[in-house]
């Protein structure tokens, strides 16, 4: 009988508290991988899904220690091996696909030389024989021009090319086992369909399993063949992904279906009074990077001939591909990147073009949460000093006042206030996000740019935090304007919807028109692009010559 490459075995893995206090945050997990299988970890944030994924690596975070049980990967223990042992085998034996991408790429060596460098670690391969191998990978990837990809440098190549380029990092010394840690959460469906393609192929030619970490359900169904649903350090069923997405047993398996499921358009609650002022007015605006030339143009033109307004308690869906100008758009109107040219309008009042000019008033009313909140929270600063300073310096708040807005803040988000003392670095990818939406608000915006705020957060948190957004739009009658590519996210809770295609609106329509009304062939392409619970899912888009006509023209 074919042994498994990976055997689970009673895991568990101990936490220290602030007070010095051991809590079990993995309580006796166990499961197997076999030869070529892929198995999904589920669970809201928190749940314990990465660290577990870690611990196939014989890795654990900060704070954390793995405390009993069997980790058997391709026959070794890691739980039982020295460091140096441990060493030898990740990035050999056992390869790591993470999160944000962007972080696992040196900005300043090309990327072929960070590609190939598990094998040179690892004495695998020679040089010349790696660099062969880099570019056979980046084919089978379907990178662009695999030849010569591997010259360019980080910033120089797309999220969704990045994503790729780490995946052939861990597949260069052909590893039994592939841990893939939420590697398609930041892209936009489109791209998120060319990386799953791409993963799909490969690990099926190549014979390897996986571990592979999300809440997205929908990745789930494409890429899976058994999902383990986790909370609270256990495992609260496991089974096929047919089973599991569409017969589940246990109750919280069956909540977090119950989440993903497409939510009825609601729109905002605010009705607008007769003639009213936009909120937020923009008018004509190019904008980009690099040096400015004719007509003051920057270089790398991003943002081009931009209009639009945004009515006062109503919401904006900002969707599109990366690169598209999505976050380049919520940028400009922060202040963060000042127009080369055109207007911006709050509440009537033209907006400097650069934050550093805006009155503290006009910072105050608009806030932007950003989509990494690893790069967006100082991580030598807790949590309660985070989220203070704003209050301090748009509210003069001092003291027991400030410590009890903090507590406020993190009630509202859905964080419990013993959260305060900690660093970021000792947060879930959700938590941090939340303490992102925490810090905003902080601020009594009136305009809220959700730069793909959800992205990072389970079905079941993600649906909380827009209950909850929905609520303080009641309360405070705020606007916002959400950069998406969740078109479900867009549905629940916008009124209209900008489509972004090469730095211009294609197409603007009200939410609820969106399924059935899109008109131009890129608002379609993302429409039937929305990822679904069916197991068979990617390989019908694939099948469909239309779909696939316009993601050659891409």
């Amino acid at each position: 009988m074919t042994q498994p490459i990976v055997q689970l075995k009673d895991l568990r893995v101990n936490a220290t508290t602030d007070s010095g206090r051991q809590v079990e945050i993995i309580k006796g997990i166990s499961f197997d991988v076999g030869p070529g299988e892929m198995l999904a970890l589920i669970g809201e944030s928190g749940s314990g899904k990465t660290t577990v994924a870690l611990s196939l690596l014989g890795y654990t975070r900060t704070g954390c220690r793995i405390d009993g049980g069997e980790i058997k990967v391709a026959g070794h223990d890691m739980a039982q091996l020295s460091e140096a042992q441990r060493a030898s085998h990740r990035g050999a034996t056992v390869s790591y696909i993470p999160q944000s991408a962007a972080a696992a790429f040196n900005p300043a060596k090309p990327l072929i030389d960070q590609v190939i460098e598990a094998a040179h670690i690892h004495d695998v391969m020679p040089a010349e024989v790696a660099r062969e191998k880099a570019i056979e990978l980046f084919r089978a990837l379907a990178l662009p021009d695999p030849e010569t990809i591997g010259e360019r440098y980080p910033h120089q190549v797309s999220g969704g090319q990045l994503q790729r380029l780490s995946a052939a990092m861990a597949l260069i010394t052909d590893p039994r086992l592939v841990i893939f840690d939420e590697p398609t959460t930041a892209l936009d469906v489109t791209t998120q369909i060319e990386v799953l393609r791409a993963f799909k192929s490969v690990m099926k030619q190549g014979g390897i399993s996986g571990v592979y970490v999300t809440h997205d359900l929908a990745v789930v169904a494409q890429i899976a063949d058994r999902i383990a649903v986790l909370k609270a350090g256990e495992v609260q069923e496991i089974g096929t992904t047919e089973q599991i997405l569409h017969a589940p047993e246990h109750p919280y398996t069956k909540e977090l279906m119950s989440a993903f499921e497409p939510k009825a358009f609601v729109g905002a609650a605010t009705d607008l009074a007769p003639n009213p002022t936009p909120v937020l007015d923009v008018k004509r605006v190019f904008a980009g990077y690099g040096p400015k030339g004719a007509n003051n143009m920057p270089a790398a033109l991003i943002l081009k001939d931009i209009s639009f307004d945004l009515m006062p308690g109503k919401n904006l869906g900002v969707i599109g591909e990366s690169g598209s100008g999505k976050s380049t758009l919520a940028r400009a109107v922060a202040g963060l990147l000042p127009p080369a040219t055109g207007q911006i309008a709050f509440k009537g009042a033209e907006l400097h073009p650069d934050l550093q000019d805006r009155t503290k008033d006009q910072l105050r009313r608009i806030q932007i949460v950003f989509q990494l909140a690893d790069t967006a929270l100082n991580p030598n600063k807790p949590i309660g000093k985070i989220l203070g300073r704003p209050l301090g310096f748009y509210h003069g708040l001092k003291g027991q006042a400030r410590e009890a807005r903090v507590d406020e803040l993190l009630d509202m988000v859905r964080l419990p206030k013993s959260i305060r003392h900690r660093l970021p670095s000792e947060l879930s990818g959700g938590q941090k996000q939340r303490i992102n939406l925490a810090r905003a608000l902080a601020a009594d915006p009136e305009l809220i740019l959700c730069d793909e705020i959800t992205s990072a957060l389970d079905t079941v948190v993600a649906a909380a935090i827009l209950d909850l957004l929905k609520e303080l739009q009641r309360e405070l009658s705020l606007s916002y304007m959400f950069i998406s590519h969740d078109l479900s996210t867009v549905e629940a809770i916008c009124d209209d919807v900008l489509v972004m295609y090469k730095g211009e609106i294609v197409e603007r329509m009200p939410t609820a028109q969106m399924r059935d009304g899109a008109q131009h062939a890129y608002s379609r392409l993302l429409v039937s692009s929305v990822p679904k619970l069916d197991t068979h899912w990617l390989d019908d888009l694939q099948q469909d010559p239309e779909i696939t006509a316009q993601f050659s023209r891409r």
